[in-house]
């Protein structure tokens, strides 16, 4: 069992706090087992007797009536009935929950939100929910529960949690990190083969599917088009006028750029991918575009590409990005402008990253073997002049070290399992 210490810590931070307590990520994260095992577990150990643990499993066939909202509420309502003792709540894949008409108001209907909204003013309740990216999006959850909830976003296994629960050497499990990624699952299965085969059906028969029977996709070849276009561009700029030119260019059809843009936005709100926009440094403004958009599961990317196009500097930046993310911090993509000697240039910060008013700047760089290559990445960061912290993270060198300049080296491995390495 992985103990995902930061998701539960934040989910404990977060008891009895009259809120609705949401989690969300992509499917497979690991958000059920959270709730249900880890949260469950610390529950108990604390002293609160089962009984007082409300579990309501919406995908299980034996709870099937109560995918009706009112039929959930009466039965939690009639547990709590001339009880004072405190309850929990946990309900789990609520997109099994349908919406009922409302007998009393003829022309409306009452969702599972309208029911939650009521149970958690509960003084002795603790409402606790999960569910599928499908049904469960950031989008909806902000919409519905109109700032009356708490959400903890859940990610894959970062590679601190992987290499943990491999407990291997460093390096080799960072390598098969990089290729197949975070997902719980893949430690239960035994070889190279069953990993690939899980991710490429899991890709397909839940996210894709996932994404084309929500928003009614017609043109299913169209996303699956995108999907692999943005898999093949991880960690380089683009926008959704060029994705569309691309398309047009291998179709040879008549394309929308809107329609491009809310397939991309549909695999967004999935969680299956997430746009990082770029940032004007010293012009303190974001520009419009291009931006870059990564994967929220690097096993996903490769799987989606067959596991035939291994790029390790832009598969390592995607996974220092998702790391960031993980760890709660704001990223954007740095521009920085080179005035000097009458230029006119614009050149790429990899990262900013801002936790309230601290900040740090990253370079992701695979390799830095040429004279060249080493002043290309120093010189974003020089030309930043202020007094940020600056670090270049690497794959060619085994440990850390601060130049002349002040600037931090450090192995990317040494990045990933120091969560204090950061000055954030």
């Amino acid at each position: 069992m992985i103990k995902r210490t930061v998701y539960l810590q934040k989910i404990i931070d977060y008891m009895w706090d009259g809120q609705v307590k949401v989690i969300t990520g992509i499917r497979r994260c690991g958000k059920s087992t959270l709730l249900f095992e880890l949260f469950y577990d610390y529950l108990i150990e604390n002293n609160v007797s089962a009984d007082c643990i409300i579990k309501i499993p919406l995908d299980k066939r034996a709870y099937a009536k109560y995918r009706n909202p009112v039929s959930l509420a009466d039965y939690v309502e009639g547990i709590l009935s001339g009880r004072s003792e405190k309850f929990y709540l946990f309900i789990d894949e609520v997109q099994f929950c349908h919406s009922v008409p409302d007998e009393d108001n003829p022309g409306y209907e009452i969702t599972l939100y309208d029911m939650l909204n009521e149970l958690k003013d509960y003084k002795n309740l603790d409402v606790y929910v999960t569910g599928s990216n499908s049904k469960m999006l950031s989008t909806d959850i902000a919409t519905e529960f109109r700032g009356r909830s708490s959400q903890i976003h859940v990610y894959p296994l970062s590679f601190s949690e992987y290499h943990e629960a491999r407990n291997g050497d460093k390096r080799d499990d960072f390598d098969e990190y990089m290729l197949y990624g975070g997902l719980p699952y893949l430690l239960h299965l035994k070889n190279p083969a069953q990993y690939r085969q899980y991710l490429a059906s899991l890709f397909n028969e839940v996210y894709v599917k996932d994404i084309v029977e929500r928003k009614k996709i017609e043109r299913t070849d169209i996303l699956e088009n995108i999907l692999d276009l943005l898999s093949s561009m991880i960690s380089s700029l683009t926008n959704p006028l060029n994705v569309t030119n691309s398309l047009k260019s291998m179709k040879n059809e008549k394309l929308s750029v809107n329609t491009v843009s809310d397939y991309i936005r549909y695999c967004e709100d999935a969680f299956l991918i997430s746009e990082a926009k770029r940032y004007d440094v010293k012009g303190k403004h974001y520009f419009d575009y291009p931006n870059k958009y990564y994967f929220t599961d690097i096993g996903l990317r490769n799987a989606r590409l067959g596991f035939r196009q291994f790029d390790s500097g832009h598969i390592m930046e995607n996974i220092i990005y998702n790391e960031l993310l993980s760890r709660g911090y704001a990223v954007d993509i740095g521009v920085v402008v080179d005035r000097r000697k009458g230029a006119n240039a614009q050149k790429e910060i990899d990262f900013v990253v801002n936790n309230g008013d601290k900040r740090v700047y990253i370079q992701s760089a695979w390799q830095m073997n040429t004279d060249e290559k080493i002043n290309a990445e120093l010189d974003s960061l020089k030309l930043a002049k202020d007094f940020f912290s600056k670090i270049i993270v690497q794959n060619d060198i085994p440990h850390k070290f601060l130049d002349n300049d002040g600037i931090m080296h450090c192995n990317v491995i040494e990045f990933l399992l120091d969560k204090d390495i950061l000055p954030l």
